[in-house]
């Protein structure tokens, strides 16, 4: 199973002879599942239908999906708007009283604004239903392309992220194997050090430099740090491979890489580990910003 992306966009046309739709639905990322409709007057009994056909498909991003219907094509009827004819009809009346005008005629009296309307013609109540089902019919297409259009998003962003984590692993290994984290190492700089200070380390207990040597190295030891890097490092690779909605399993581990790679770059005791700790929070930065865009 593959990773999906967040991101996407696909549009669906559809018609039944006596009107024709369009879809569109388009995608981006959030941190949950948003969805929002635009549907025109007169459709919001599809609403419903819509969501739950959303629903059925995607478990995060903010989805923005809208209907649009060309209404040149939607039945129209002429109808005569008989309040407005009778108080015309009684005004002209009122004018030929009061000037001896000729009697009104009906052409003349059509003609004036409001009269007659221009109506969408009232359509059976089997027809709205069927073109209902097929404008769904024509959302899940639109559903299934933006669907593909994350797997595709989805697809590009794997390589990259596989590619991250195997450079976590790697700079994990380089901490791992640095000769500066070894009590050994840590005595031989701390007398350097003291020697610096005070001109010469000649009067110096060796054990009680050892001693010493041992707590800092104890203070400044990174295996546990280490040890939970590769552990997560697992649990990413393992994500990755079963695929399907691991966005925020993915945002939570990279969190606690984040934290881990702070940790061992504060407790670093050698300019190799220090560069490994920076090099690693970079990587894991650049990982955590793909992450928000798989689903």
């Amino acid at each position: 199973m593959s990773i999906n992306s967040m991101t996407g966009f696909a549009r669906a046309e559809g018609s039944d002879g006596r009107a024709s739709w369009h879809w569109e639905a388009r995608c981006v990322n959030n941190r949950g599942f948003d969805l929002r409709l635009r549907l025109p007057p007169g459709y919001d009994a599809l609403e419903a239908k819509v969501r739950e056909a959303a629903g059925r498909r995607f478990t995060r991003g903010s989805i923005n999906i809208s209907l649009s219907i060309e209404s040149g094509l939607v039945p129209m009827e002429v109808r005569l708007n008989e309040a407005a004819l009778t108080q015309v009809v009684a005004a002209a009346d009122r004018l030929r009283h009061l000037t001896g005008a000729d009697p009104a005629r009906a052409d003349g009296l059509l003609a004036l604004k409001g009269v007659l309307e221009t109506v969408e013609k009232r359509e059976d109540e089997g027809l709205i239903a069927a073109r209902h089902r097929a404008m769904l019919a024509s959302l899940e297409t639109a559903l299934d392309g933006l669907a593909a259009a994350r797997r595709a998003e989805g697809a590009r962003l794997e390589p990259i992220l596989v590619a991250s984590v195997a450079e976590i692993e790697r700079l994990t290994g380089n901490v791992a194997a640095s000769p500066s984290r070894t009590p050994e190492a840590i005595r031989a700089r701390l007398a350097e050090q003291i020697e610096r200070l005070v001109g010469t380390g000649a009067g110096l207990d060796p054990d009680r430099l050892h001693q010493e040597a041992v707590l800092i190295a104890t203070r400044a030891d990174v295996e546990e740090e280490v040890k939970r890097l590769v552990a997560h490092v697992e649990a990413a690779r393992e994500l990755l491979s079963g695929g399907g909605a691991v966005g925020r399993k993915l945002d939570f581990l990279a969190q606690e890489l984040n934290r881990e790679a702070t940790t061992l770059t504060s407790k670093a005791n050698g300019t190799d580990v220090a560069r490994a700790g920076l090099a690693l929070k970079v990587v894991i930065d650049q990982l955590r910003e793909q992450v928000q865009n798989i689903e």
